[in-house]
This record gives C-alpha cells, sequence and structure tokens, in this order.
C-alpha cells in the first residue's frame, strides 16, 4: 500500500511536525512517503507531483494558512485519481469536522485532535478492507452518511517514536527550520487560541527529547524552534534544558521558544545572561494587550508590570533576541486602547515587534462570541476581523497601515538610530510615528512595490521632509549612521546628494594621514596611507556626534563622519568637529 503524507507549508524553509510523527508511529506496519510544498506552489504541478507516486492514501495537514490553497490540490488529486483515499487532519479541520466533509466531498475522513493512532488504526482498517467505526476520533464518510467515533485515551507521549530519524531529511536539515516539541497542551484558557481547548499540559520524555537535538544538530540543523506553547511553565523543567542547550549546543544553532513573560523568575533570567552565549536563544512573547478589561474578557491572565520586567531584564543582558506579538481587534480594545497597548510594549524596545488582527479561529471561545462583542470577519480561513462594537473597520485601516513600515524599518532593524531619535523628539508617541508614515506609505502606493536599500531611506526622508518639522540636518545624519552601518565595504551607492566638495574630501583626507586631526590613525585597526583610504573611508558632512545616537536625545553639532570599513566587520564610526577640535569613537 502507497501512503503519501503531504502538507503546503508557508514558506519552503518550514517543515511539518505532525507528518512526521504520523510516519514515525505508522511504523513498522506502514512506511509512508514525505512530501511537503508551499502555498506558492502551482497545483497542478503539486497533484502531477503526487500522482507520480501512485498513492492509495494521502493524507494532509492542515491550518489556516493552507486550507484553501489544499482544497484545491485535493479536488484535483479526486479527479485524476478517483480511488485514492484522502484523509485530513490538523487544527484546521479538527473542530466543525462535518462542515469539512460537507464542503469538501472530496474528503474521505478527518483525523479528530491528535492524528498518531487515529491514523494508523485507519491505515491497518483500509489494508484490512474493514470499515473504518473501530478507529478512534475519526470522522468519515460512510454510503451517504457522515459518521463520527470518539476519540481514544490521550496518548503517552514518552512512548512516542521520534519524528527526526529519517533519512532524507538530513540535506535539508541546515536550510530550514526544524520545529520540536517537548510538551503538548497549554496551561491557559485564552479565548482566541485553540490551545486553550485542550486541557491540562503533557511532557515528552526529557532524555530522548536531548538525544533528538543532538542527532539534529550532529546532522546539521542550524535553527530549532521549539513549538511549545509555554516553555517555561515548569521553571525546573526549563532550567534543565537551558542547561543542556547551554553544555552541548554547536556552534551555528539556534533555539527559539515561546515563553510566558509574566512567569519567568529574576533567576532564571540572571542564569542565562550569565551563562548563555550571545545569540544562542530567541524568546517569542505574546503580549497581546495591555488592557486590563480586555484580557480579562478573554480570560488571559497577565502581569504586565512582571512581563516588562523579564523583557527589560533580557533586553539588558544582551544575549537574547526578543520578539514580541501584538493582536489588534480583542474585545473592548478600542483604537486609543490598542494605541496605548502599542506604546506600553514598544516602550521595552523589543529587537522585533509582531503586530497582528484577530483572528475568529474554529473552536475557539471568541468565535463562539462573535456575536456578543459585535464581530463582522470573513467566514473563510484565515477568518481575520473587520470590525466590532468598539473598532470600526477604518480604525483597523489605520491600525494595519503600521505593519509594513513596522517590519520594514524597525524589526529589520534598518534604521534603529533614527527611529529611537522620532519616536523620543520628533512625535507624540511611537505609534503615531509608525501609523502617520505608514498611512503615508500606503498612500503613495509603496506597499505594492518592492525596496532597494536605498528606497527605505529616501522614501523616509520624504515623509519626514513633507509631513513633519523635524530638524532634517539631524534626522538625515542619523539616517546616514544607519544606511552606513549597513555596509561592510563603502557603499556604491548614496541615497543622499554627496555634499563633499573634491577638495574639502582631500583635504580631510590629507589631514587624517597626516595626524593632523585628533583621530589616531596609528590605533586603528587598518592602516591608512595614500593608496587605500579612499576606499576603506567614506566622509561626510554630519549634525551629530555618533556618540550617544543610541538614547534618542541628540545635540546638534555640525562636524564630519569618517567610516572605517573594516573587511567582513561591522563598520566603525568616528566623528571629527568642523573646528577639528576633537574626535570621539
Amino acid at each position: 500500500m502507497n501512503i503519501v503524507l503531504t502538507t503546503l507549508n508557508a514558506k519552503y524553509i518550514h517543515t511539518n511536525l505532525a507528518i512526521r510523527y504520523l510516519k514515525s508511529y505508522a511504523a513498522p506496519e506502514f512506511d509512508p512517503i514525505l512530501t511537503e510544498y508551499t502555498i506558492k506552489d502551482p497545483a497542478m504541478s503539486i497533484v502531477s507531483d503526487l500522482y507520480q507516486k501512485q498513492p492509495d492514501v494521502v493524507g494532509f495537514s492542515l491550518y489556516i494558512w493552507n486550507i484553501e490553497e489544499s482544497i484545491r490540490v485535493m479536488q484535483l488529486l479526486k479527479t485524476v485519481k478517483p480511488d485514492v483515499l484522502i484523509v485530513a487532519g490538523g487544527p484546521e479541520v479538527t473542530y466543525d469536522y462535518d462542515y469539512w466533509l460537507e464542503r469538501v466531498p472530496e474528503i474521505d475522513a478527518i483525523a479528530i485532535g491528535e492524528g498518531e493512532r487515529t491514523f494508523k488504526q485507519l491505515l491497518e482498517a483500509y489494508a484490512e478492507n474493514r470499515d473504518f467505526s473501530t478507529v478512534q476520533g475519526l470522522a468519515y464518510r460512510d454510503g451517504g452518511q457522515l459518521k463520527f467515533t470518539a476519540p481514544g485515551p490521550k496518548l503517552d507521549l514518552r512512548e512516542l517514536p521520534s519524528p527526526f530519524r529519517f533519512k532524507e531529511d538530513v540535506p535539508d536539515l541546515s536550510k530550514r527550520v526544524t520545529y520540536i516539541e517537548t510538551s503538548r497542551g497549554c496551561p491557559f484558557s485564552c479565548q482566541f487560541c485553540l490551545s486553550s481547548i485542550e486541557v491540562g499540559v503533557r511532557y515528552f520524555n526529557r532524555e530522548a527529547i536531548k538525544d533528538d537535538i543532538r542527532y539534529l544538530m550532529a546532522n546539521g540543523a542550524k535553527t530549532i524552534k521549539f513549538v511549545d506553547r509555554t516553555f517555561n511553565i515548569s521553571r525546573s523543567y526549563a532550567m534543565e534544558m537551558f542547561q543542556f542547550l547551554i553544555d552541548e549546543h554547536l556552534p551555528g544553532t539556534v533555539f527559539q521558544f515561546e515563553i510566558t513573560g509574566d512567569i519567568m523568575r529574576p533567576e532564571v533570567i540572571d542564569f542565562l545572561n550569565d551563562n548563555a552565549p550571545a545569540g544562542l536563544f530567541r524568546f517569542e512573547i505574546g503580549v497581546q494587550s495591555t488592557n486590563d478589561l480586555t484580557n480579562e474578557l478573554v480570560k488571559r491572565r497577565q502581569n504586565f508590570e512582571k512581563l516588562s520586567r523579564t523583557v527589560t531584564m533580557v533586553k539588558r543582558g544582551g544575549k537574547i533576541d526578543q520578539h514580541l506579538d501584538l493582536i489588534a481587534g480583542l474585545p473592548e480594545e478600542d483604537y486609543d486602547s490598542f494605541r496605548q497597548t502599542f506604546n506600553d510594549v514598544f516602550a521595552m524596545r523589543p529587537e522585533e515587534l509582531q503586530l497582528g488582527f484577530l483572528k475568529l479561529l474554529r473552536g475557539t471561545g471568541l468565535r463562539i462570541q462573535a456575536e456578543q462583542y459585535g464581530y463582522k470577519y470573513v467566514d473563510a480561513a484565515p477568518y481575520e476581523i473587520v470590525s466590532n462594537n468598539v473598532l470600526s473597520f477604518d480604525d483597523i485601516l489605520r491600525i494595519k497601515h503600521t505593519e509594513d513600515v513596522l517590519e520594514k524599518y524597525w524589526n529589520d532593524n534598518r534604521t534603529p538610530r533614527t527611529i529611537e531619535y522620532l519616536v523620543t523628539s520628533v512625535f507624540a508617541t511611537p505609534f503615531d510615528f509608525f501609523q502617520e508614515f505608514g498611512t503615508y506609505w500606503e498612500n503613495r502606493g509603496w506597499s505594492r512595490i518592492g525596496h532597494q536599500l536605498a528606497d527605505l531611506f529616501t522614501r523616509l526622508d520624504e515623509f519626514l521632509e513633507n509631513e513633519t518639522e523635524a530638524d532634517m540636518d539631524i534626522v538625515r545624519s542619523l539616517m546616514k549612521l544607519d544606511y552606513l552601518a549597513h555596509h561592510t565595504f563603502q557603499p556604491r551607492k548614496i541615497w543622499w546628494q554627496n555634499e563633499m566638495q573634491a577638495e574639502e574630501l582631500a583635504r580631510i583626507e590629507s589631514d587624517i594621514l597626516g595626524n593632523k586631526t585628533p583621530l589616531d590613525i596609528e590605533k586603528l585597526p587598518i592602516k591608512l596611507h595614500e593608496r587605500n583610504i579612499r576606499k576603506s573611508t567614506f566622509i561626510t558632512p554630519i549634525y551629530v556626534n555618533p556618540a550617544g545616537t543610541e538614547t534618542g536625545q541628540v545635540e546638534k553639532q555640525e562636524g564630519y563622519l569618517v567610516t572605517l570599513f573594516i573587511h567582513g566587520e561591522a563598520p566603525e564610526f568616528f566623528y571629527l568637529h568642523s573646528t577639528e577640535e576633537r574626535v570621539v569613537n
């Protein structure tokens, strides 16, 4: 019997953990083929590839990001191979499974909840030509009738076989994200999240997980993301795993975790700050809202003061990048309230701030309560809201305008010095900057075109010049610093008009080489001379001293920026006062 397990990932670098658990659990009696595609792949190309494998059974792993594309694949696959048994599973079809069986007649059966045992029992029944009534946790068609069976007892996760030992995965481990789970379930009851439906937290075998991580690292895995809903719910368990990863990690490996910020103990953060190598760990923290009433309505217990303490301590340690999430559109969070939420969180200056919009997922409490809060939403995946009783569609559009510029200018770390100055000294709040710039960006149609690095700077410059009273001498100086910081060699292209006359540039270069400035060339990382100074440095007028620009509080002072490029390293900035009185590194 030929069995294929498949899914459509959002991107090529993603991998699907679910189908790997199904394959490992089905062994040794069955040996499914794993094959993954992306939502960008043409349906005909996917079906052609599946058809050539001549499957008897195809299992699809379904989520909000791939359900519609997957349905087209299933429909076409049934057209070219009517006898294939199509089995669906995953969070998108686990709830309202009767709806999916009626809407998509090409689906023959749906695994409800955990699929490992259900899928194997289905394969056994199919191989023996039995009906599916003995399969636990299955929705299926029997002739013209829809039938459902009760789920079996929860799996003992400590006994599940490893999903990471397949030889076909090894060649791609270094190029893709590897997802791993050490637990299932969530202790919280957030009404917008599917994880709230499963009661309790169950853990996998710790030593087996450690062995899997050793195997993955030894075979080239570079990015390993833990998908536990709250990795640090057990402090002792988290500490044990942190210590293990610190002790046994291989160079270049990065581990990502979803943590709950307000339950992270200070001594755990101190331990990480003291012992974790920089860049080894990355934290994702769901804040969602700082509005107490909103959090109460969605049954989200959160102490924002303790969460802020965690984020601040981690940031102060300088070892771990943090990705914080917000959700716009939660109950009773109007435009002004969300503006406050955004500003509360941005005040902590996370390395990334992800702005999402509420999706009323099937099976969640908020979807059931949609009418109570006046929700209007698109009744197709991903079920995003368009308004509610306190947030109009106009409000949502204004918030949406911040997404593109927040991603490009802050999350991608393109303009940290410039943004720090703008949100500290020019705009009333950080949200106002991103929202106003985002609306300007959208009105110019820039969200629909591509952007080179220089384009991002010219567009920010245009907005600030036309729409604000900012001191453009200071702003452009900070933008120059941010732009040059992205280069390891002298840039071939600059976004500003070069103000330096040839004679002025030659004079400054001559003074530097002759040690007539406070810039001591004998102490530089590279030796400057007449033949290399033009290639190794970039000199431009500036109105701020690079020292101290991280705070956003800058003093205007005219001078020259000397950027020293060191092969393969970040550039170094030096400031020459216009009167050549001093230099600051």
